[in-house]
């Protein structure tokens, strides 16, 4: 890696491939010089160095015999951040304290790159997460939501699925899986029947989001990227027979196609954004058989790969541009 000033620091994880590998060669035929950080390889296979005195501090990343110092990072997107994999080699008993550590030490180097342009704030993408806050300002926005329940109490669960005449989904505040590929830790958007609601005493250990179920004519992912939108459109009658969540392991969603968002939505998530004070979002939309635009969420970091390989949709290239800047 060269001394200059141009490093994009791309935060990441081993497993990932193809949105990274695009935004890096964006970065690098606009000027930028692109240094990847796998986080979950940290502190086996990164080297960080932090030093300090009373009058100046240093930080020095070391990863696939390449090395950085804070001074020379530009900007960082904040891709992905992932607990360190450790070897077999490192007792059981050690192995908590020393994800803490590790990830103190990432804590300061975060800090370390405060003057850098970040795509996005750690503390905005944190806050930004909490579906709770997201309801609340695309209210305030305009934007539509379905009606929605967020409790631990099973009577008004019970009391809201007679509200929407037993037309009700489910879903957690918090993603549990780290990306979208299948795994048994996801809990999928899931179709409450009356016999689920037998259970619904076990709500106490932990709340859940319950939503009226919206008749759906396409799903929508709308990328957000400084003030650009890109969206890939789904055929939801092709499965909505099988599933309500088109994420789910298995499911045959058909081809993404091209939409186009009225003028009015687009002002309103460019409003949304705003607020949220974030450039990148990876949003949820349904479109009823009406035509009404319902908003579901957004992903502060969330995935758009698919669009880019399927429609291309230079995403990678607005990324590249919004680091650069």
């Amino acid at each position: 890696m060269s001394s200059s000033c141009n490093v994009v620091l791309l935060i990441t994880h081993s497993k990932d491939f193809f949105t990274i590998d695009r935004v890096a060669e964006a970065v690098r035929r606009k000027g930028g010089e692109p240094f990847r950080l796998d986080t979950d390889q940290f502190p086996e296979s990164v080297q960080l160095t932090a030093q300090f005195n009373s009058s100046q501090s240093q930080h020095q990343l070391t990863y696939n015999h390449q090395s950085i110092h804070t001074e020379q990072v530009r900007s960082v997107w904040m891709r992905r951040i992932w607990e360190p994999q450790f070897s077999s080699e490192l007792a059981p008993q050690f192995r908590d304290a020393c994800i803490r550590e590790s990830q103190a030490t990432l804590d300061g180097f975060w800090d370390s790159l405060r003057n850098a342009r970040w795509v996005d704030d750690l503390q905005r993408i944190q806050a930004a997460k909490n579906k709770l806050y997201q309801l609340r300002v695309a209210s305030e926005v305009g934007l539509v939501i379905p009606p929605t329940l967020v409790t631990n109490n099973p009577n008004s669960v019970r009391e809201f699925f007679q509200q929407v005449e037993g037309k009700m989904v489910s879903k957690l505040l918090t993603a549990i899986s780290r990306s979208m590929e299948p795994t048994d830790f996801f809990l999928y958007t899931s179709k409450v029947q009356a016999e689920d609601l037998e259970d619904a005493e076990s709500l106490r250990y932990c709340p859940m989001v319950f939503q009226a179920e919206i008749p759906k004519q396409l799903e929508l992912r709308v990328v957000f990227v400084e003030g650009q939108v890109f969206v890939g459109a789904l055929d939801s009658s092709i499965y909505n027979d099988s599933t309500v969540d088109w994420r789910r392991s298995g499911v045959n969603v058909g081809s993404w196609l091209i939409h186009q968002l009225p003028e009015s939505l687009i002002h309103q998530i460019k409003a949304f954004m705003a607020k949220l004070g974030l450039l990148f979002g990876a949003f949820d939309f349904i479109v009823t058989p009406s035509g009404e635009y319902i908003f579901l969420e957004v992903n502060p970091i969330g995935e758009w790969g698919m669009l880019e390989k399927d429609l291309n949709l230079p995403i990678s290239d607005a990324i590249a541009d919004a680091l650069i800047k």
